[in-house]
């Protein structure tokens, strides 16, 4: 995976998996806090800071078709250390004890996947303590952030209409039959968590994620700085 650059302009708070700040590009250094600041300052309750680490970490999220996986990539292809945490970190488990967990009875529904869809916490405490990188923004989904959210220095929540969420949908599925969203339960339920936006964090900055993927990811990274 590419190794991230150094932010066009001061990264405050905020990022992946990172090198310590420098603070001698940073015209904010004088005034830059000593501790990572967690996700509980970015949603406006004020800072907690949760250890000595110069890291930051971002976590994007969103609804199905939202662009989610589509942002990680432009950020890998700038240069930023970008997770897939819907490829990387994900498994099957209780959201609560995050213990492996499957089925009682046959194929599973789309429900169920989707309600014990979970990330690795140790594999994002991992990313998040690792000194390489600048910034590291984490891109997916999972029923078990609130486990791991105060790790992050920033959460951006990208944001879509229905119909370009639907369009979207259509557009994946018609490349591939089998991608999420391919059959009717699971369209019933991508429904449902855009109405009730039940899987997505609370509190995040928002980002219009309706115009060209360019646009988002330079207003991801302005809100970073």
């Amino acid at each position: 995976m590419a190794r991230s650059k150094k932010f066009d302009t001061c990264p405050g708070r905020g990022a992946t998996k990172t090198p310590a700040h420098d603070a001698s590009v940073c015209h904010h250094a004088a005034n830059a806090p000593k501790k990572r600041g967690s996700y509980k300052k970015a949603s406006g309750q004020g800072p907690r800071w949760a250890g000595l680490m110069g890291i930051r970490n971002y976590l994007i999220e969103g609804v199905s078709g939202a662009g989610k996986t589509a942002v990680c990539i432009e950020l890998q292809r700038r240069g930023y250390q970008a997770i897939h945490g819907d490829r990387e970190l994900v498994y099957r488990g209780d959201p609560e004890t995050g213990l492996p967990t499957a089925p009682e009875t046959g194929t599973p529904t789309a429900t169920w996947m989707s309600e014990h869809q979970i990330w690795d916490v140790e594999k994002v405490q991992a990313f998040v303590a690792n000194q390489e990188e600048a910034a590291t923004f984490f891109c997916g989904s999972s029923r078990n952030f609130a486990k791991f959210i105060d790790l992050f220095d920033g959460v951006f929540v990208l944001e879509i209409d229905l119909d370009t969420m639907n369009r979207r949908i259509d557009e994946r599925v018609a490349l591939d039959p089998t991608d999420f969203g391919g059959k009717p339960d699971e369209r019933e339920l991508i429904a449902r968590l855009y109405a009730t936006k039940e899987d997505v964090p609370k509190g995040g900055v928002v980002i219009d994620a309706t115009a060209p993927i360019e646009r988002v990811v330079d207003e991801i990274l302005e809100k970073a700085a």
